[in-house]
């Protein structure tokens, strides 16, 4: 068994091989999967905000498993993160797993970090490894899931709240130029939701938030979004988006961002955005069949709203975390 890194320019391959073993070693997760595109750009792509290495372990000239490193440029520079790391079922029981790991923590030795961090489901092979590796939980999440097909989007309707003083703007994929200052003051909101206590606030400028916006159709997806903004200035006041596979090759989509603006909190503002743009997607994309989304289990205000709206839970993961 050799472990060597891949080229994203020369390894196709390896990359398909390392999605593969992935999809293989997730076949009991019940929500939706990257697609391989998605799956090379955010584990596979060497960003300006995220340098990224790719590691696979090649048996007989096959990906046996391997593992993605994230390095955090802009902030954060002591931190790196592993995932997935992924061992084919067929080749579990053998170590392989435990050398990969050992790898990861090397290479991030190596990069001068100072806090591993991973992500697994709660329970289970995940977990159990993670415990015995040394790793400690730290923040945990829980998916929920909103059945569109049960939905009734009348009594969704009913649920709106009349918010007197802002106006809602509303776009179908990435933003344009002229929306990234104000994607970066919305995005800057989103750093007192709960993280690990090693982990510095992200700060977000237009640079970095169009690089995020650019991602999206890289990954092969789009998106619905939703920012509300006060009438006496056009301030931005809150914000929500979901994403969905551009090709409507399934029926799932990723409620993946929401926030309000600490000054404009109190006001119902997040129910009238997430509700605002939920109706709207529904009515969009009739094919749609289940949104997913994720929520710290302390975020106890926005779980109240995602309950109201009809999502139960999925399951939960835990971020692991290994000082270095």
């Amino acid at each position: 068994m050799t472990v060597q890194r891949v080229d994203l320019g020369r390894d196709e391959g390896m990359v398909a091989g390392l999605y593969d073993a992935y999809v293989a070693a997730s076949a009991d997760d019940p929500g939706p999967l990257p697609t391989l595109p998605r799956f090379r750009l955010n584990f596979g792509a060497d960003r300006p905000g995220q340098g990224v290495e790719m590691w696979v372990a090649v048996e007989s000239g096959n990906v046996a498993g391997g593992y993605s490193l994230g390095l955090p440029r802009l902030d954060n520079t002591h931190t790196a993160s592993v995932f997935p790391l992924v061992v084919r079922p067929e080749r579990r029981g053998r170590g392989l797993g435990a050398a990969l790991f050992e790898h990861a923590v090397g290479r991030a030795r190596a990069h001068g970090r100072r806090l591993l961090l991973t992500e697994t489901p709660a329970t289970g092979a995940g977990a159990r490894f993670a415990r015995a590796h040394g790793m400690t939980p730290s923040v945990t999440e829980a998916r929920r899931t909103l059945d569109l097909r049960a939905a009734d989007p009348a009594a969704l309707r009913a649920l709106t709240p009349a918010v007197e003083g802002y106006t809602l703007q509303q776009w179908v994929g990435p933003a344009g130029p002229e929306l990234l200052d104000d994607l970066a003051t919305l995005f800057d909101g989103m750093n007192d939701a709960p993280r690990d206590a090693g982990v510095e606030a992200s700060r977000y400028d237009a640079e970095r938030v169009g690089e995020r916006e650019r991602s999206i159709a890289e990954a092969g997806q789009t998106c619905y979004t939703t920012i509300a903004r006060r009438d006496g200035d056009g301030a931005p006041a809150a914000f929500t988006r979901i994403v969905l596979k551009a090709d409507r090759s399934d029926g799932w989509a990723s409620q993946v961002d929401t926030v309000v603006l600490r000054p404009h909190r109190g006001r119902r503002l997040g129910l009238l955005v997430k509700l605002a743009n939920l109706l709207w997607l529904r009515e969009s994309e009739p094919h749609l069949d289940r949104v997913i989304t994720w929520n710290a289990g302390t975020n106890v205000h926005m779980l109240a709203i995602n309950e109201a709206m009809g999502f139960r839970l999925l399951d939960e993961w835990h971020t692991w975390r290994l000082e270095l």
